[in-house]
């Protein structure tokens, strides 16, 4: 391929997409949060404690019920994981996420929309899909989207 000033004129749009992203706030307040878990020591240990009891827990699961520890480890996690729900830095972080992940899957969207109506783009949000929402094109034709 061939550098055209087509092309250096896309990668400098795309550079100054990219700067405006990092600049968003969606961005910073996930940058903030993210510090805000991840400069808590304890929290830290937590974590770390219950991706640990993932583990634990991934091995039960080969054997269900009949693992030994099966009802202790389930117990244990779920309670782990409930403390690391419960916490109002690690829930800040969740939504900072979400709401960083809504930005990038609406700037796709817009992205896709301008190269062609028939680019499918996965999201996250089931607010962004704009194709079908009656069960997905795969469904016969019964879900109504029209085939263009």
């Amino acid at each position: 391929m061939m550098m055209t000033s087509e092309w250096a004129f896309i990668l400098d749009e795309a550079d100054v997409l990219s700067s405006m992203i990092l600049n968003s706030e969606p961005v910073r307040k996930y940058q903030k949060a993210r510090q805000a878990v991840y400069g808590d020591r304890v929290l830290v240990e937590k974590i770390a404690a219950f991706n640990r009891m993932k583990e634990q827990y991934e091995d039960v699961q080969r054997f269900g019920k009949y693992h030994p520890d099966y009802y202790k480890i389930m117990k244990e996690i779920r309670k782990q994981k409930r403390e690391l729900d419960l916490n109002e830095k690690v829930a800040d972080l969740k939504l900072a996420e979400n709401e960083l992940q809504d930005l990038l899957d609406e700037i796709s969207l817009i992205l896709a929309k301008a190269v062609s109506e028939a680019v499918k783009v996965p999201v996250s949000n089931p607010f962004f899909e704009t194709s079908c929402h009656s069960g997905g094109c795969g469904s016969g034709g019964k879900c109504s989207c029209s085939v263009s």
